[in-house]
């Protein structure tokens, strides 16, 4: 696990996260400080209502701390506004969700596409190219025209990764991703992101799987909205006799 601080991808500074609902106030995350460098692999566990899905939508910008500040490939994302949070979202984030979240009238092939169809960076020609070579990493090109109907629950989460692979993000989220599958296809989609890992990708799951948490290289534990502990998971291999 690296320190090294040019590798710095992600870096949350006290952050706090308080919902108000009448006259209660539910304090979710309390002065959470976590940093993810480039090409880490890491597992969120801990029981339900801890804050663990909280903490992904604040790392994701899908929603914004109530205090703290939250660094993400060198944008200061605690101070800017929706717009701008959109777009660096889009561009810098993959999401990988427990329901897969397919459009269903829109083909494998345009539910890859469309967050590409958001870059202003990125034309018609590009797209397809990048909608491609999610496809085969997946192994579901030979489905780039069904729809999600047509699909297995195994088969559209392996679309949900294409999709979110497709734009080249700096960080992939994924948020329970074998919690709708048997076990069989949640192998399938966790050697997926072993696979992307390996060849750089930088990975944060929220888990309530024991064997799929058991896959990162650190795990770290939020009890209470804090952080309770982490920890690199990597061990020594052992010495042959």
């Amino acid at each position: 696990m690296s320190n090294n601080n040019n590798q710095q991808l992600v870096a949350l500074s006290e952050i706090k996260k308080v919902f108000f609902t009448d006259d209660v106030e539910t304090h979710a995350l309390n002065n959470i400080n976590l940093i993810i460098n480039k090409g880490e692999y890491i597992s969120i566990t801990g029981p339900s209502g801890c804050g663990k899905s909280t903490l992904l939508s604040l790392l994701g910008l899908l929603d914004t701390s109530t205090s703290g500040s939250y660094q993400l490939s060198g944008h200061d994302a605690s101070t800017i506004n929706r717009d701008e949070r959109a777009r660096i979202r889009n561009k810098e984030i993959g999401f990988i969700f427990q329901a897969f979240n397919l459009i269903s009238d829109l083909t494998v092939a345009e539910n890859v596409e469309l967050p590409l169809t958001y870059r202003t960076d990125i034309n018609k020609t590009q797209r397809e190219t990048l909608v491609k070579e999610a496809l085969v990493k997946v192994d579901m090109q030979h489905r780039a025209n069904h729809f999600p109907s047509q699909l297995s629950g195994g088969q559209q989460q392996r679309v949900a990764v294409a999709r979110a692979i497709s734009g080249k993000p700096s960080i992939i989220l994924a948020d329970e991703p074998t919690g709708n599958l048997d076990s069989k296809n949640a192998q399938i989609v966790m050697n997926l992101l072993d696979q992307l890992h390996s060849e750089g990708a930088t990975i944060c799951m929220v888990t309530h799987d024991p064997s799929s948490a058991a896959r990162a290289e650190r795990a770290i534990e939020v009890f209470d909205g804090k952080i309770v502990a982490d920890q690199s998971t990597v061990n020594t291999p052992a010495i042959a006799v």
